[in-house]
């Protein structure tokens, strides 16, 4: 299991990148003068799609590239290198998935769909932080179908998805590990309202809510009341994502700390020949370089279907957060005030890398995810 990429890969990032860099920061920018219900630039989601990103993760006999996590993993980190608001890790990587689980109807509904550039959100959580397993949002059983009620949080993208994939409660206690459903949604429909606003770093995220919303049984991914296997690897597969995303981000971050330290003089000298700040870029490289290939490594073990996945996915997301919260940081600092500032971009990163951090559990949720899978 090789800690580098292959050739064939290499050539995914030499495609992938000079698209994403032409814009750099420019596209978060322009999205941040819109409104609440523009979360991506369509123009760049199709130029994905002419490239048939989309469909990376999709099965070859669903028109896709049946590709794996690695390489899905080397589009995120050029989409957090560049700040690109992108519907890829929800639709390209969650929701393919989840719909791994799903019945040949419902996957020939969705999955060439997705891999056409359908958009997709996942509607997870219900409190302020990531908890996957505390779902109160239910799926009371009808003739036909299912009527959902209650609320969903930080739903990323909701406001132009097509496609929702939703776990709710149709047996149980809030906090039961059993009794958990999944469901692939069609947007938009009767009963579901989307409340979208922009966050801090420019992106998008909802509060959806199910007001006796009707679902069709057809909705069901895999068995109802046995939600937990698709919902655990849908989430485990958003988690390397966005482990991926963070790596992107401090290493934009880095290297744009690296060149001011190389332009910026002070007492007559360039601030990159003090020894104490260039220990300081030392340490962000170091901790850059292990979030990467603790990435690689997981994604790997993701791909090959290894039971010790789970585990190192929690390692890579908690050391990609840890990683860029330092590069970032330090990033602000050896920038000194300008940093803060919204002219400079490193004030983006530094802010995205809050949100990023967040989503699918922070660096402290993993760390102790960590400890639990080695039965602490």
């Amino acid at each position: 299991m090789p800690l580098f990429h292959t050739d064939e890969q290499t050539m995914i990032k030499e495609m992938v990148a000079p698209l994403l860099a032409e814009q750099g920061s420019g596209a978060i920018r322009a999205q941040r003068d819109l409104g609440p219900e523009t979360a991506y630039s369509s123009g760049q989601w199709r130029q994905f799609v002419e490239m048939q990103l989309p469909g990376l993760l999709v099965a070859s006999a669903h028109g896709g590239g049946g590709l794996g996590h690695v390489e899905a993993g080397i589009v995120m980190e050029e989409i957090g290198r560049t700040l690109s608001p992108s519907p890829f890790l929800a639709s390209a990587i969650g929701a393919v998935t989840a719909l791994g689980f799903a019945d040949d109807a419902l996957q020939a509904r969705w999955l060439p769909a997705l891999a056409g550039g359908a958009i997709a959100a996942l509607a997870i959580d219900e409190g302020l932080k990531h908890r996957p397993g505390h779902v109160a949002l239910s799926a009371r059983a009808e003739k036909g179908g299912f009527r959902l009620n209650g609320v969903k949080r930080s739903v990323v993208g909701a406001s132009e998805a097509e496609l929702l994939i939703v776990n709710a409660r149709t047996s149980g206690a809030v906090n039961d590990e059993s009794g958990l459903t999944l469901f692939a949604l069609s947007l938009p429909r009767e009963g579901v309202r989307v409340e979208s606003q922009r966050l801090i770093d420019g992106s998008v995220a909802a509060m959806v809510r199910f007001d006796d919303a009707l679902v069709e049984e057809t909705a069901v991914i895999g068995e109802t009341g046995q939600g937990r296997a698709p919902l655990s690897a849908m989430v485990d597969a958003v988690r390397i994502g966005a482990a991926a995303e963070l790596v992107g981000v401090a290493s934009a971050a880095a290297a744009l700390a690296l060149a001011h330290l190389k332009q910026r003089s002070q007492f007559g000298r360039l601030i990159g020949q003090f020894q104490a700040l260039q220990h300081r870029a030392a340490m962000v490289y170091v901790e850059i370089e292990i979030a990467r290939a603790a990435v690689l490594k997981a994604q790997h073990l993701l791909d090959a279907g290894d039971p010790a996945a789970p585990l190192m996915i929690a390692v890579a997301k908690s050391k990609a957060g840890a990683a860029s919260r330092r590069a970032v940081q330090e990033g602000v600092q050896m920038h000194g005030g300008m940093g803060m500032t919204d002219e400079h971009d490193v004030g983006l990163y530094m802010k995205r890398d809050r949100v990023l951090d967040e989503m699918f559990g922070d660096a402290g949720f993993h760390a102790d995810r960590v400890a639990q899978l080695n039965g602490y």
